[in-house]
């Protein structure tokens, strides 16, 4: 930067024009996204840019790019019935309904997703947006925050199968992007794992080992991706000549997962082999076979889901079945700004593929 641009304060597009032999309003347009400009004179003017120290005042351009360059990144949970909505809503207000948004941040997966979009975001100059959609007046804000232009659009991530949160963002005509398949199907893209093949390689492990009382805690069935897992699961097991599995259903948290093992235990005492639909079940399950004097994985081999923070916690560390949660966030990110530079461009999906990781566990 010269002397006379220290001096005169911070720099314009004045300063950025005439170092770049250009004129202002050629600069406006380089520094607003606009097409159509010609590249040797877009790389002057970033060079114009970078010499002088000019940073675009985001007010201003939002105003010519009619853009907010901020996405939404919604948490949304399950609708809320007729008649408590209110009740819901009232105590999120005193402070009392905060279990919604305690289990998302106890979750490793939610933290997972959020650096996956922050990695993508931050080069690019946005930045993501957290809201939370547990009741129906919380996904009506959601949708008035996005027709405001507020954020150009959202990344959304379903915690519920009955989530009607996506069909109201479609049928508003807004850009979206989904983590996860849909339950039911709407026009909007998304990302996921091939969940049935995880759980064919956590089976085939399992079974590798020897193991041949094997029982499974699923993850919630009104979720297509405990079902998926549950479903591979079963399948490759009966491939396997193993048409029963005693199965004792979850909810994704390290609670969950103690409660089913206790009654696994208590049901089947002579199991050897756990697979868990999530870590956080698998390292509850964990837990308990050590308070019963099961060792792991002498006694009872266990395999878990995602590759989360939980699966290193565990002792020993955990078996599992790789996610690339964000691998599959910043893809989710990269196909919202697609959307955003391509409205009409066709609503698609992108399927991640899993990988074993074999630890201490099994």
């Amino acid at each position: 930067m010269t002397d006379d641009l220290r001096s005169a304060g911070a720099p314009t597009l004045e300063d950025v024009a005439r170092a770049a032999g250009v004129s202002r309003a050629t600069v406006s347009r380089v520094v607003n996204g606009v097409r159509n400009v010609d590249p040797v004179i877009q790389e002057a003017v970033r060079r114009a840019v970078s010499v002088t120290g000019y940073t675009p005042n985001r007010a201003a351009r939002s105003l010519v790019t009619r853009r907010a360059d901020a996405i939404a990144l919604v948490v949304s949970g399950a609708g809320v019935e007729p008649g408590a909505a209110e009740e819901a809503e009232d105590t999120t207000e005193s402070g009392q309904g905060s279990s919604f948004t305690a289990q998302v941040f106890a979750d490793p997966f939610f933290g997972r997703v959020v650096t996956g979009v922050v990695n993508y975001l931050r080069p690019r100059g946005m930045h993501p947006v957290l809201m939370f959609a547990e009741s129906s007046r919380a996904r009506e804000d959601v949708v008035a925050y996005l027709r405001q232009g507020r954020a150009d659009g959202a990344l959304v991530v379903s915690t519920h199968a009955e989530d009607p949160l996506p069909a109201l963002i479609a049928e508003a005509g807004l850009a979206a992007v989904l983590f996860a398949r849909p339950a039911r199907p709407v026009p909007v893209s998304y990302v996921d794992l091939a969940h049935q093949d995880g759980a064919r390689l956590a089976a085939e492990h399992l079974l590798g080992r020897g193991c041949r009382r094997i029982a499974t805690i699923s993850g919630p069935l009104d979720v297509p991706a405990g079902q998926a897992r549950l479903t591979g699961f079963r399948d490759t097991m009966a491939r396997h000549g193993h048409p029963y599995i005693p199965i004792v259903e979850g909810r994704f948290t390290q609670e969950s997962g103690e409660a089913a093992m206790e009654r696994l235990l208590a049901e089947h005492p002579d199991l050897d082999g756990v697979f868990a639909a999530n870590d956080l079940m698998a390292l509850g399950a964990c837990h308990v076979l050590r308070e019963r004097g099961r060792s792991v994985p002498g006694d009872v081999a266990v395999v878990g889901f995602d590759d989360s923070s939980a699966a290193l916690a565990c002792r020993p560390p955990l078996t599992t079945v790789r996610q690339p949660v964000e691998g599959m966030a910043a893809e989710m990110t990269r196909l919202l700004l697609d959307r955003l530079s391509r409205p009409d461009g066709p609503v698609t999906s992108v399927i991640f593929e899993p990988e074993l990781v074999v630890r201490g566990s099994a």
